[in-house]
């Protein structure tokens, strides 16, 4: 039972007879107490103080008074590298040379074992092991050479599926870096379930398993085909502003096929019709992993119609590589075209139009991480995308535009434009969540025309508008939406869109559109369902009824 009386200790640390520290602490009964006095005998020890001398004296009142004579310091003599192989040294970067004389403390050489297990278990050896030999300890201090027991070489064999997933195993080694033949990496090994997180094909249904024989280590992953092909139909009724008192109705076709015959292809295809006369078509394909290297292949075309003043095409070549199990860094080339379709009101006009037929051709890097539970549905982390293009523009005289228009301008300038776009998930409960989104961009070129620039507005930007409904030099945006879960990719949301969005072709210069309203993710057995109903506001739009966005449809997942 513990004693009512309160104890005071104080310590007194002494080097040389002479006070260098004194500290003070109260306790509730004596086994405290003790336990105090040998943590810092301990932590002493640690420091390289292995003979702490102590005296304890008792005083009146439950003082306590202890002594701690420090001694000697306990150097390094020496510290040899024993046997441990030039690969490893190089890995290792310890300077044994600067070893002798410095004070021995646990945790360094405690660390520094830990590093020559960590190197040579991600390197070939997951069963090394490794001490201090021929120890020597005299009055100034300590000498030792390291021994190292590598055991045998371990490469990775070829890996298993243990699951339904047709995925080739070849794709999915060389995507979690569990290569054939080549040296076992625990590291690699730990990191399998975080990287098949990041892999939207497949599912998870249960633990990894490892297992040696032979010389070589086999990776058993339990994964299933996860149906993520899509077949997506969107039907949107928005005011005719060329009829008045209709409604138009537009269009979204989207066809994604993923994992195309179990080696990582991709293929995208996306069509939408944006108003009356304005169309948008997107082509994608990726192949992964080109020659056997790395590196991952993909190419996309953009054609956008925009009723009938302009027609935009362009063409991306991205290289990319998977630099970990969540970041991936690619580089693209880009060539963009655009031209003017009706020239006729132009033909008198005094200066040069807002509009005009220009090539670009940019250069650029696209940084991607994610930290997410979940690829396709995230509920719970975040992810961001960060995208970076140069390049030279150039401005073609239209022969319907009054030449002398063009005499003024600087025909070829350099443009830089810059992307970014981040979202955090959130998960309170089974319930509640909330996702929150923050995207911004920037543009600028000395001669910058309406139809390069950037275009917003729609389900996936700033709802409440028609899509690419503002056309932006500068803008930032947040979206905030909570959500209500009653089924793993079911849920109620509500949302508001804030946004600042700056056109510096135009006359009015910002704008600040706000958009709210509510929807609907429905998950059925063959796909989603989507219904979204908003409300939007900015200069150029009015707040009513009458400018309300619907938005519904269907997709299918295969």
């Amino acid at each position: 039972m513990a004693q009512d009386t309160a104890y005071m200790l104080t310590i007194n640390l002494l080097c040389e007879g002479e006070e260098v520290k004194q500290m003070s602490r109260s306790f509730t009964d004596s086994l405290q107490m003790l336990s105090f006095k040998e943590g810092i005998v301990d932590s002493l020890q640690q420091e390289g103080y292995f003979y702490p001398e102590f005296e304890i004296d008792l005083e009146e009142g439950g003082e306590i008074q202890l002594s701690l004579e420090l001694g000697n310091q306990t150097r390094w003599l020496a510290l040899g590298k024993g046997n441990l192989e030039p690969w490893l040294l190089t890995k290792l970067n310890f300077p044994f040379h600067l070893a002798e004389g410095r004070p021995f403390r646990f945790k360094e050489w405690q660390k520094l074992m830990l590093d020559v297990l960590e190197i040579g278990q991600n390197n070939g050896y997951p069963f090394i092991a490794v001490k201090l030999d021929s120890i020597e300890q005299g009055e100034n201090g300590i000498s030792a050479i390291i021994d190292m027991d590598k055991g045998p070489f371990i490469s990775f064999d070829t890996l298993k599926i243990t699951g339904n997933s047709k995925t080739k195993p070849i794709y999915l080694a060389k995507k979690l870096g569990i290569i054939p033949g080549e040296p076992f990496s625990q590291k690699k090994v730990e990191d399998v379930t975080k990287a098949l997180n990041n892999i939207p094909y497949i599912s998870v249904v249960g633990n990894s398993e490892l297992s040696f024989q032979n010389e070589q280590a086999t990776v058993y992953l339990p994964v299933n085909d996860r149906k993520v092909n899509t077949l997506d139909g969107i039907i949107g009724l928005l005011p005719n502003e060329i009829e008045a008192n209709k409604w138009l109705v537009t269009g979204q076709f989207d066809l994604q096929l993923y994992n195309v015959g179990g080696r990582g292809r991709d293929y995208l295809l996306n069509w939408q019709r944006l108003s009356q006369y304005s169309q948008n078509l997107k082509v994608e394909a990726k192949e992964p992993f080109v020659l056997g290297t790395n590196l991952d292949l993909s190419a996309s075309f953009n054609l956008l119609k925009e009723d009938t003043t302009f027609l935009n095409r362009d063409f991306t070549l991205n290289i990319g590589y998977q630099i970990s199990t969540t970041a991936y860094l690619s580089f693209f080339g880009k060539r963009q075209a655009g031209d003017l379709l009706a020239v006729s009101a132009y033909e008198n006009a005094s200066k040069l139009p807002e509009i005009a037929d220009f090539r670009y051709n940019s250069y650029g890097a696209t940084f991607a991480i994610h930290r997410v539970d979940d690829i396709i549905m995230p509920k719970q982390g975040w992810q961001a995308t960060s995208t970076f293009g140069i390049g030279n523009k150039r401005i073609l005289e239209n022969t319907g535009i009054p030449p002398e228009l063009y005499q003024e301008i600087e025909k070829t300038s350099l443009q830089y434009y810059f992307q970014t776009n981040a979202a955090f998930y959130y998960r309170w409960r089974q319930n509640l969540g909330l996702k929150l989104g923050v995207n911004a961009g920037d543009m600028d070129n000395s001669n910058l025309l309406l139809n390069d620039l950037f275009r917003l507005g729609g389900l996936q930007s700033i709802r409440g508008f028609n899509e690419n409904y503002f056309y932006t030099n500068r803008y930032i945006y947040i979206n905030v939406e909570p959500r209500f879960y009653f089924g793993t990719y079911s849920y109620f949301l509500l949302f508001t869109d804030l946004g600042s969005v700056e056109n510096k072709i135009k006359t009015a210069l910002q704008e600040w559109p706000i958009s709210f309203g509510g929807g609907l993710n429905l998950e059925t057995s063959g796909g989603i369902f989507k219904f979204v109903y908003a409300m939007g506001q900015a200069g150029s739009q009015p707040l009513g009824f009458n400018y309300s966005r619907i938005h519904f449809g269907f997709t299918g997942r295969f």
